[in-house]
């Protein structure tokens, strides 16, 4: 793993997890367009320019910067025997001081979906979070019928903590989450989910 304060790269047994750059805008539109129906459900509404270069740009510079100060860490999954990318992940929310913790998303193109990219990416997300950046918690939330991102979540140690009403706004409505837990000195033990 190399941190610097502008530079992050996590190396895992099959992918490379880095910041987005200006090169990556036509794989991420074409894997963004062409698992459209399959991403809407489980995230916020799309802007009118969500695709665009323009967006594109934006969001390569809030990974700049947000890495820059320390609030996020923005990366990309890309498959290491290809360079082929194949979805997201964001270590978000950083909070410091007494709290020491930070939230997960991620989303992954539905060609690449249940191959256990993801998983390799969370487990390698957290590690980095607990061991290189000293947090004690991350969390995760999902919607409740989100079966996979659950299971994903479990398999990678994260336990069930409860239910945020009217969490996020998902695909223009408020929806209620499940809301989940990786904990550096775990001894909860197994949690059963609701």
């Amino acid at each position: 793993m190399l941190l610097t304060r502008r530079k992050v790269k996590i190396e895992t047994e099959r992918l490379t997890l880095r910041p987005p750059v200006h090169a990556d805008h036509r794989p991420w539109a074409d894997l963004r367009r062409d698992s459209e129906a399959y991403l809407r459900s489980w995230e916020p509404s799309w802007a009118a320019d969500h695709l665009s270069r323009r967006a594109f740009t934006n969001r390569v510079y809030w990974a700049q910067r947000s890495i820059s100060n320390g609030s996020a860490v923005p990366l990309f999954l890309i498959r290491r025997e290809d360079e082929t990318l194949l979805g997201a992940i964001t270590l978000d929310n950083i909070r410091r001081g007494p709290a020491q913790a930070g939230t997960i998303g991620y989303w992954t193109g539905e060609r690449f979906a249940r191959q256990g990219y993801m998983r390799e990416a969370i487990e390698a997300v957290v590690h980095h979070a607990f061991h290189r950046m000293d947090l004690s918690r991350v969390e995760a939330a999902c919607l409740p019928e989100n079966t996979p991102s659950r299971g994903v979540l479990e398999k990678c140690g994260f336990k069930y903590e409860g239910v945020a009403q009217s969490y996020l706004q998902i695909d223009g409505r408020w929806r209620t989450h499940v809301l989940y837990a990786a904990l550096r000195m775990d001894r909860r033990g197994r949690t059963d989910v609701g």
